[in-house]
């Protein structure tokens, strides 16, 4: 216990790795984690995996913080999950129908000819026997009538019930509005759910004594942000290392808000290596956890290049 260096990035499993950090050692712990929304990296996942393994790595959360510390979590308040209990209805979009025939045209068919089956329908009226089926049925008998629905579930609920057993209390939360989701999300063309705009940053604390230090950030970025609940900063706008990045504003606020120079931030799903370049730049140490091998080695490159653009600056 206590032997992960400073300044590292390791490859592993986020609650085991934890166990080797340093009794109190953590000033901050800020992390976005698997949104167990079909990822590639989190699509072997079920619902319970996940569940365990966020209330594992929040519980583990509480021997390494710093009395009076703080744990960030980013995460969207909707996580989606399949439930074979939900009914396989089919949501027809009228502006994707391809076929004119209406439920209708094949009702009055079936009135006038009785005897006929679904071939004999579908010829009649000059479309395929799927569309018959769909019409009648609101079934897609190309798979969709056969797969579990999708369920849709707030997961501020988890989150806090986990960070409360450990120990840790919600202290606030703060709401980032990103940019729309247009480019990744398609439910504003075949359903009625809403496009993604935001997302929330949960704030837990560890009981102690927590210096306010105002002069931490300067008069005009407490009234624009430090003391505000939303903050407003467009997402990464080209996903093309890493499938969920976040900004390096979004590390970069927390750390500069919660903790003074010298300390040490936490990032246990350390994706990209936002957060420990973020930490550079602010003059803290920093420890990465990522269970993905090629992850690492990405967070290690622009740790690279962020300490070497840093020493350039120093000589030019």
């Amino acid at each position: 216990m206590g032997n992960l260096r400073l300044d590292s990035v390791y490859c592993g499993d986020a609650p085991t790795l934890i166990e080797r950090i340093a009794d109190e050692s953590i000033a901050l712990s800020v992390w976005s984690p698997p949104y167990h929304v079909g990822k590639e990296y989190e699509k072997n996942n079920t619902f319970e995996e996940w569940q365990n393994l966020l209330q594992k790595t929040i519980q583990a959360h509480f021997r390494v913080l710093i009395k009076g510390g703080f744990l960030v979590v980013n995460i969207a308040d909707i996580l989606c999950f399949r439930d074979p209990s939900i009914p396989k209805i089919q949501a027809p979009n009228l502006r994707m129908r391809k076929c004119a025939v209406t439920q209708e045209d094949v009702l009055a068919a079936k009135r006038k000819h009785p005897t006929y089956n679904r071939d004999q329908l579908a010829k009649l009226l000059g479309c395929s026997e799927q569309t018959i089926d769909r019409r009648l049925n609101g079934n897609n008998i190309r798979g969709g009538k056969y797969s579990t629905q999708t369920r849709v579930q707030l997961v501020g609920y988890f989150i806090d019930k986990f960070a409360y057993d450990a120990g840790l209390y919600l202290y606030d939360r703060r709401i980032w509005v990103k940019d729309p989701n247009w480019a990744n999300n398609q439910w504003h063309s075949n359903s009625y759910r809403s496009v993604s705009e935001y997302e929330d940053l949960y704030l837990f604390w560890k009981p102690g004594e927590t210096v306010i230090d105002r002069h931490r950030l300067e008069s005009r970025e407490w009234s624009e942000w430090g003391s505000r609940q939303v903050w407003a900063f467009k997402s990464v706008r080209q996903n093309d290392d890493h499938e969920a990045k976040f900004p390096i504003e979004l590390p970069q606020r927390f750390i500069r808000l919660l903790t003074s120079k010298g300390d040490t931030v936490l990032d246990c799903f350390m994706g990209s290596g936002t957060t420990a370049v973020a930490a550079i730049r602010e003059d803290r140490h920093f420890i990465g956890i990522d269970i993905t091998p090629e992850y690492v080695e990405l967070a290690k490159r622009n740790i690279e290049q962020e300490r070497k653009e840093q020493k350039s600056s120093l000589f030019s």
